[in-house]
């Protein structure tokens, strides 16, 4: 299994011969180390912690699960060289937030017609619930804060790897800000 920890830079695109251009997304690997081992024996499951500087005083931790943590000591350091253009991939981050949303957008609620009477109302959700427990079930769809949760793409292709600048270039789109730190994994 490979797996390393990346920021993520910017999206271009780059020429494809059968495709013409393609979007890509290009992800800088910061060094990555191997803070703890977990094994079956002290923590009930199989995983290997990386460690990675955010900035001088911050530093970032993710965790892989790995069939075998005997292959990895700790403070090792996990480098870009272990992927080749080619390898098909998952990557998982944080989705830019959107902030408080109402129904339309966060929900997709059509909202109402703006004929036959209708003032003012053309985004509200309507009803929220029946008369019978007088009170508004839990899980009911409403307006609230959208984005900021963890999202994963599957089947990414990587299509170049640039060695002396530790950099990947993904085709396809990655969740996340510019400059969040996103997972790469490949089986």
């Amino acid at each position: 299994m490979k797996f390393l920890l990346a920021k993520k830079l910017t999206m271009t695109r780059l020429p494809d011969p059968s495709e013409g251009f393609v979007a890509v997304t290009v992800l800088q690997v910061i060094p990555n180390s191997v803070s703890q081992i977990k094994t079956n024996k002290t923590d009930g499951y199989n995983a290997v912690q990386i460690s990675v500087d955010k900035n001088k005083k911050k530093k970032s931790k993710k965790e892989f699960r790995v069939d075998n943590p005997e292959e990895y000591k700790i403070g090792d350091i996990i480098d870009i060289k272990q992927f080749a253009p080619g390898d098909i991939v998952k990557v998982q981050g944080i989705s830019k937030g959107k902030g408080f949303q109402g129904v339309v957008k966060r929900w997709g609620f059509r909202g109402a017609s703006a004929t036959h009477g209708t003032k003012h109302a053309l985004r509200e959700p309507g009803s929220i619930g029946a008369q019978g427990p007088q009170r508004v079930i839990k899980g009911h769809k409403m307006a609230g804060r959208m984005g900021g949760d963890t999202v994963t793409i599957k089947n990414l292709t990587i299509l170049d790897i640039d060695v002396d600048n530790n950099l990947i270039f993904l085709k396809g789109a990655v969740p996340g800000v510019k400059g969040s730190l996103v997972k790469i994994e490949s089986k």
